[in-house]
């Protein structure tokens, strides 16, 4: 019963997030509750559930708040702007050299593991670029999310490490297989940029009549990070500007590095860069109260996120729901259970969090495989793969609100938008793997 009230509150929730009729946090707070309620839980019980759910992203809101604030610092200090003006001449305004390299850039950014700081590090850099050459930020997100899924097939990634503690195997050793996967997976990603850059360019030029003319056509059309009042910005100076550079590789640097939590480095910065481009306390009040909405706003879908994961963890539906999906399945299909799951990999990303997963659902696809006489790394192997390329499309990412707030983008559009590519891009990989023998059959 636990299950089916549990996979009842998803996927309304999630129909609701695609459908865009109501604000995320209506469906992230309110939906849990009632689910929980129907399950006999107390109002107490769902304010302990709630209590632990905003303390898993309490950092993330934290370094969101303040990360939004620094980068639109740096933005209206024109800190991008010869980025941008320098990708565009490199590229000539080509579309599908930019969209190539959006996933080289995701894909070396991720090797610190973190999506959080990804997306940090990539969207406030790519995404005025994007919005000036008229692409869709829908697919700079899908090249992103989707390069840093591959590349997080790391030893120090988070789905690798939760397989090798369910297996009590050494994570390198885990890992070690994968990497021709995450080769040929990055193959892959670039041969999707290639086909969806020229989407993208036929769509531009069907719309604006070239890409020269998209260039040049201000269509009202900003993100969190916009372009206008270049006349009203405070920088002027080149030592300011460089001074400005110097802040913002610190902060990144710091970031990648780990050496003080995110939240703080970003904190720090937003405290360096107001003095430095705005010389008196009004203009600083101001540049807070410019960028504060849209940090808020997103600050409190991810505090909603963080309620919506506490009470489905609290209440072990989403256990409930991974231990029983593996349960209900025909005996005449038991042998492919491992081959099954990692199919479905992607879809369980809608309705599953990474811990629920692995600690619960990958025991019992193991359990069942090696009576079968499949070998219970070769079960992790098809539930990794066939799971992680969906990291960045599913709703109980906490990095994915983040990056939703940056882009200034919406849940349910993106999932519309990047599901069935990365899920696509999954099962082949699958493929590739029981060709390659990672995969028993």
């Amino acid at each position: 019963m636990l299950s089916l009230i549990g996979f009842a509150t998803i996927l309304t929730i999630v129909f609701l997030l695609i459908r865009g009729k109501i604000t995320p946090i209506i469906a992230l707070v309110i939906m849990p509750i009632i689910g929980a309620i129907v399950a006999g839980f107390t109002i107490g019980e769902i304010g302990e559930f709630f209590s632990d759910g905003i303390v898993s992203v309490i950092n993330v809101v934290i370094m969101f708040i303040f990360a939004i604030l620094f980068f639109g610092i740096m933005q209206d200090a024109g800190l991008f702007d010869p980025i941008i003006d320098k990708m565009i001449s490199i590229t000539h305004g080509n579309v599908i050299t930019i969209s190539i390299g959006s996933v080289f850039i995701a894909a070396i950014a991720q090797l610190d593991g973190s999506g959080a700081s990804t997306f940090l590090i990539t969207i406030p850099a790519l995404l005025p670029l994007y919005r000036q050459m008229k692409m869709s930020p829908y697919l700079l997100l899908l090249l992103i999310g989707g390069s840093a899924s591959i590349m997080n097939m790391i030893p120090w990634g988070g789905p690798l490490g939760r397989a090798a503690s369910v297996l009590n195997m050494d994570v390198t050793e885990l890992w070690r297989p994968l990497i021709p996967i995450q080769i040929i997976g990055m193959v892959f990603m670039i041969i999707l940029a290639i086909f969806l850059g020229m989407r993208e360019k036929r769509r531009i030029i069907q719309r604006y009549g070239s890409i020269e003319n998209a260039i040049a056509t201000d269509d009202g059309e900003v993100g969190l990070f916009d372009k206008k009042n270049k006349a009203k910005r405070a920088v002027t100076k080149s030592g300011i500007y460089w001074a400005n550079v110097v802040l913002a590789l610190v902060v990144i640097g710091v970031l990648v590095s780990g050496i003080i939590p995110a939240g703080l480095a970003f904190m720090i910065g937003v405290c360096l860069a107001l003095p430095l481009n705005f010389r008196n306390v009004d203009d600083q009040n101001k540049s807070i109260r410019k960028h504060a909405p849209n940090a808020l706003t997103m600050a409190t879908i991810i505090l909603a996120a963080g309620s919506f994961l506490g009470i489905l963890n609290g209440t072990g539906m989403l256990d409930s729901i991974a231990e029983d999906t593996v349960k209900i399945l025909p005996l005449f299909i038991a042998p492919y259970v491992h081959l099954i799951i990692g199919v479905l990999g992607v879809p369980f990303d809608l309705l599953l969090s990474t811990d629920a997963y692995y600690f619960a659902l990958l025991p019992v696809a193991e359990q069942i495989g090696t009576t079968f006489g499949i070998p219970s790394i070769s079960t992790a192997y098809a539930m990794i793969i066939g799971n992680i390329v969906g990291t960045f499309v599913s709703p109980f990412s906490p990095a994915l609100w983040l990056a939703l707030g940056l882009a200034g983008l919406e849940m349910g559009k993106h999932i519309r938008y990047a599901f069935f590519w990365m899920w696509g891009l999954s099962i082949v990989l699958i493929i590739i793997a029981i060709l390659l023998g990672t995969i028993s059959i």
